[in-house]
């Protein structure tokens, strides 16, 4: 009987990538996978690293699994990821249970890891992370019909708060025939919306090429039989260009949705976090877009509550969000990262006025974008369908306004034939439920 192995990921969509390239790695080598980590031989913790909350859940995980090791429902446990590649040494200190502790430069030496655990190795491996595979065939553990494309990981923007690129190393890009057969493959299996990802996904093609190439790779992704949606994340606001808004705006295939993380709209602010711009050219910025793309979809984050930030750039940061009104926005507290910048400057904000900051944002938003839901009543949108929600009794989608996992979800009841998970329906809206579109599909 085959041994079989288990992935937990955690944290971002480029993590889940990582993740699906090692349970390719590992099914070709032999091991069987399985849904269920905790019902598995082998718990292949794929951790986060990136804030103090994404640490706890990714460290809660790994006790979890320690104990079914110590009542022997699991034979090994493998840490990796970013947590992994961060704090590897306190890793194996505190958590012995751990029997692999490798970085995200072993990702593609997963099998080998494994296969020495097996024998009663204890394994420790941290090659250079620029080692770590962009390119490598995948095991898909989205929905069918979507998935992330990944055209590049590392980041070189170096923002004072963020520990990335301590972690992930230097900006790269993946070459775009590389990109281009994946994502084939990927449609090829069904997929209908391919989801565009990077930490910089504007920045793309600048490192191989010489210049911004996202506008031409999204042109080449367009071109795909079968491929009906294109949605675009993690946009650098300084590299979105006349060109990339132009080509937004006239490939059918794109969805009329920007995720632009801004952080703040603070000049000052911004600029101690190693950013650029203010509230002057980010409000620019956005009304440039929406005068190109009327129908455009904005989703952005802010950090509220970073060092320094005083009682009059919060008000500044309340009132920009009031006034742009964007149709998806989070707001998080400020989070101290070690070995950044930010985590030595001396103006650091109280916890409790850091999450008062970020609730009074989110509550705004929450505000904003239920009056957003009362334009919709009446109309007829597209929903690519996800499933049937049985406890709602109704279906349940994504209009192309919402992105997977990071979004609200449109419900919906049918008076006709059943509607499979990744078809597109016309959907009438007729109420909501907080964020949420409330309708009925047309028969």
């Amino acid at each position: 009987m085959s041994i079989t192995v288990g992935f937990v990921s955690l944290g971002c969509a480029k993590n889940r990538v990582d993740c699906e390239m090692m349970m390719s790695k590992v099914r070709e080598g032999g091991y069987r996978l399985i849904e269920d980590a905790a019902q598995a031989d082998i718990a292949v913790i794929n951790t986060c690293g990136f804030i103090e909350s994404a640490k706890r859940e990714s460290i809660d995980e790994i006790l979890e699994l320690s104990k079914l090791k110590e009542e022997g429902k699991i034979k090994k446990i493998i840490v990796t990821g970013c947590l992994a590649q961060r704090y590897a040494e306190e890793i194996r200190t505190l958590i012995p249970e751990a029997d692999v502790v490798i970085g995200l430069g072993a990702n593609g030496d997963i099998c080998d890891a494994i296969s020495k655990s097996l024998d009663g190795e204890i394994v420790e491996s941290f090659p250079d992370v620029s080692l770590m595979p962009l390119d490598g065939k995948r095991v898909q553990s989205t929905l069918s019909h979507y998935a992330y494309l990944r055209v590049a990981d590392g980041c070189d923007n170096c923002c004072t708060y963020c520990a990335i690129p301590l972690i992930r190393g230097h900006f790269r890009s993946r070459k775009m025939e590389n990109i281009i057969e994946e994502a084939k493959h990927l449609v090829n299996n069904g997929v209908k919306e391919l989801n565009v990802i990077a930490q910089d996904t504007t920045r793309y093609g600048e490192d191989i090429y010489g210049k911004l190439m996202l506008p031409e790779l999204l042109k080449e992704l367009c071109k795909i039989e079968n491929l009906e949606w294109v949605r675009i994340m993690y946009c650098y606001p300084d590299r979105i260009t006349d060109e990339l808004i132009k080509t937004i705006k006239n490939e059918e295939k794109i969805v009329k949705y920007i995720d632009i993380p801004l952080q703040h709209c603070n000049g000052e602010v911004l600029q101690n976090m190693n950013r650029k711009g203010d509230k002057e050219t980010l409000t620019k910025l956005i009304e440039k877009i929406r005068k190109e793309i009327p129908q455009i979809t904005l989703r952005t984050t802010f950090i509220a509550g970073f060092p320094g930030e005083t009682d009059e750039q919060f008000t500044e940061l309340s009132q920009f969000v009031e006034d742009m009104k964007f149709e998806r926005m989070g707001c998080f507290a400020y989070s101290l990262e070690e070995d950044t910048k930010a985590s030595l400057m001396s103006n650091q904000i109280d916890e409790d006025i850091k999450a008062e900051r970020s609730r009074i944002i989110n509550e705004q938003q929450a505000i904003i974008m239920q009056n957003n839901c009362e334009k919709y009543i009446g109309k007829t949108i597209d929903v690519l369908v996800e499933g049937f929600d049985r406890y709602a009794e109704c279906y349940f989608g994504r209009s192309a306004s919402d992105a997977p996992e990071v979004d609200p979800c449109v419900f919906f009841t049918i008076n006709g034939d059943k509607p499979r998970s990744g078809d597109i329906v016309k959907v009438t809206v007729t109420d909501y439920l907080d964020c949420d579109l409330v309708g009925e599909m047309e028969a």
